[in-house]
């Protein structure tokens, strides 16, 4: 199995690459998402560090189970040959009710096939207010012409 684009990566393939992940991400389903990584993908999110598919099932199982509502921006900030980095942030609220942005940085690097072999995530939460949200699309795909990150001031 192969996950176009495959690296090395160019500005538009860096950016295809990063624009997928937003959208599988913003699915919120598990075993797809588990999909674009190798079976034995290593993971580190936050202070969680594990590897394989099957965890990865596990924990965004979990994640979406305590973060509702969840809407996601990617954004790439930099690409060399297999290796991308990006930051990221997010909005969710838990099951009280509060509202959150998460702000982080991602740096992935790819298998020959495309498939993502590790992902090193370093994410911190920001309570909000309902009225500071800025990600205010139907659950899903964030739409084309939504503002990114920078665009936003994010």
């Amino acid at each position: 199995m192969t996950r176009s684009p495959l690296p090395p990566f160019d500005d538009k393939t860096a950016i295809t690459k990063v624009r997928m992940a937003e959208d599988g991400w913003n699915s919120r389903d598990p075993v797809k998402v588990s999909l674009a990584y190798t079976s034995d993908c290593q993971w580190r999110n936050r202070a969680e560090i594990f590897q394989g598919r099957e965890r990865i099932v596990e924990f965004l199982t979990r994640k979406w189970a305590r973060e509702l509502e969840y809407r996601l921006i990617k954004e790439l900030w930099a690409f060399h040959g297999n290796r991308i980095a990006v930051r990221f942030a997010y909005e969710y609220r838990d099951d009280s009710g509060s509202w959150f942005r998460a702000y982080g940085n991602e740096n992935w690097e790819f298998a020959e096939d495309g498939l993502m072999r590790q992902r090193i995530a370093s994410i911190n939460d920001l309570p909000i207010t309902e009225d500071q949200r800025l990600f205010h699309w139907p659950l899903g795909r964030r739409p084309d012409d939504h503002p990114g990150l920078s665009a936003l001031g994010l």
